[in-house]
């Protein structure tokens, strides 16, 4: 990557550091909004997992009878692997299915010049990060009791993570800016998010899929974000050097679009709104 290069991708990181009260605030407001009236409140960013878990254990395991290979028989197995590749997709669909209203949902920021309405991006990210946080601590305990340690790789997973996120911020600006002009975009966003989700791996191993159809599944992105996370926090490998390169080069492209694209269209809002 090129020095030019290298400045315009810290271009929009260092937005978030410069900003990062403001940021740190409205993340806690937006975490604060969605458990506002709730009985058990903050409760549920444990509670929802744990449901999450035994709901998909029983049905895919018990109900539907899918096995997965490399892990046997073994129930415990299948709800971790499982419960994996659902923890990661939700964040990805939480993220993406939030952003088309983005901007919608606070036209006060709008015309303010001084605010940085890129941030509202960041916020989304973060807000669904909490889920995911409680989501990986659930899972990483269940490995712990049921199968012993979880496996060394663990400690490999900011590598892949934050890449993670940084396509997500990207998708979101993207997303966030055209909802602005074309209202049928969280719409579009809603089918998308569906349609990837069983068009990736996450309830069914991608050996399941005949073989003349598998490479499909490998266009799409899902598919090795939820490969790498799974083998990372379940099975114990280590990211390979050429795909963690290419995954952080993706990363700086989407991160680089999605800021170009909400820079170009940021001038219309008020017009629009």
């Amino acid at each position: 990557m090129t020095e030019a290069a290298s400045v315009r991708v810290l271009r929009p990181v260092g937005l978030a550091w410069r900003h990062r009260e403001l940021l740190r605030e409205m993340t806690r407001r937006e975490i604060v909004r969605r458990y506002r009236g709730s009985a058990l409140g903050a409760i549920w960013l444990v509670l929802a997992p744990l449901l999450m878990l035994a709901v998909y254990a029983f049905v895919f395991g018990v109900v539907f009878q899918v096995r997965w290979g490399g892990v046997g028989d073994s129930k415990a197995m299948f709800a971790a692997v499982l419960f994996c590749g659902v923890s990661v997709f939700s964040l990805f669909a939480d993220v993406l299915n939030r952003s088309p209203v983005l901007i919608l949902e606070n036209v006060n920021y709008v015309k303010k010049v001084v605010f940085p309405l890129e941030i509202l991006s960041y916020v989304a990210v973060l807000a669904a990060c909490l889920h995911f946080a409680f989501s990986l601590v659930v899972l990483l305990v269940f490995v712990g009791v049921s199968m012993g340690v979880p496996p060394l790789s663990v400690v490999a997973l900011p590598l892949v993570l934050l890449p993670f996120l940084l396509v997500l911020v990207g998708l979101s600006w993207l997303v966030a800016a055209l909802g602005v002009f074309l209202r049928d975009v969280a719409q579009v966003t809603g089918f998308i998010t569906t349609a990837m989700m069983f068009l990736s791996p996450v309830f069914y191993p991608i050996t399941a899929v005949p073989e003349s159809y598998r490479h499909l599944l490998w266009l799409n992105p899902m598919t090795h974000v939820v490969e790498m996370f799974r083998g990372i926090l379940i099975f114990g490998r280590w990211p390979a050097w050429q795909e963690l390169l290419l995954w952080w080069l993706v990363a700086a492209g989407a991160l680089l679009i999605g800021h170009a694209v909400f820079r170009r269209l940021r001038s219309g809002f008020a017009d629009v709104l």
